[in-house]
């Protein structure tokens, strides 16, 4: 599944700032505006990382990770803090955090805070960065993608859509499923949104290469696999 990050954060700006370039780098992201839903959905769903305001209502951030790490959930977790005095850096970090970042910060500044904390995650958990289906290498640090040795220029969209092909390789993807983890919303799968989509990918990934590895699956959806 794509890199799917949890953003907990009570400023709906600052909220709306972090996901859209999440968003826009191909990540995955759900939003909870108070502790106690942070903490809900955190200990629900299975996440990458979690984006954690210290200063939440319902629940404080030190707590709702105090309570994830006693119930021995060792998600990796940024804390997203105003508080930039060296007691309250240590006692988060003493609490289980990976990383904080102090506001106001730069978008920039925090991707990268974001993936080397899962760069240091998937070493350590032996998580592949690197996918091989047939002559197509896709690298999840750094979003890069290869045919034959020659480096494939994608948009956002196209990468997410692509890498969630590449981790179910050899499995039908329908648009539902496409709808749902890469455009972040419902919509009438009837329309030629994901098609438009999918058909400017395989233009990129397929049209002057061999094999073809992108294939419709008719009335149903996608398959990425090697049929050679």
């Amino acid at each position: 599944m794509l890199t799917t990050i949890l953003l907990v954060e009570d400023d709906q700006g600052i909220a709306r700032f972090v996901k859209k370039g999440l968003l826009e780098n191909s990540f995955s992201v759900d939003m909870a505006f108070d502790g106690q839903e942070g903490l809900k959905l955190a200990l629900l769903n299975f996440y990458d990382l979690v984006l954690l305001d210290i200063l939440l209502p319902q629940k404080d951030g030190r707590e709702v990770l105090k309570e994830l790490r006693e119930r021995g959930n060792q998600v990796p977790v940024i804390f997203l803090t105003a508080k930039d005095n060296e007691s309250d850096i240590v006692h988060g970090l003493n609490l289980g955090a990976d990383d904080y970042i102090t506001k106001p910060f730069s978008f920039h500044e925090l991707l990268a805070r974001i993936r080397a904390v899962l760069r240091r995650e998937n070493k350590g958990s032996g998580v592949p960065s690197r996918f091989k289906v047939s002559n197509l290498l896709l690298e999840t640090d750094g979003h890069r993608v290869f045919r034959e040795n020659i480096k494939i220029e994608l948009t956002p969209k196209e990468y997410a859509l692509l890498e969630y092909f590449v981790r179910y390789q050899g499995q039908i993807i329908t648009r539902t499923m496409i709808s749902e983890r890469i455009f972040d919303y419902y919509f009438d799968t009837s329309t030629n949104v994901i098609d438009v989509h999918v058909s400017h990918l395989r233009n990129k990934i397929d049209k002057d290469f061999q094999p073809k590895l992108l294939h419709t699956v008719k009335g149903v959806g996608y398959v990425l696999e090697d049929r050679g």
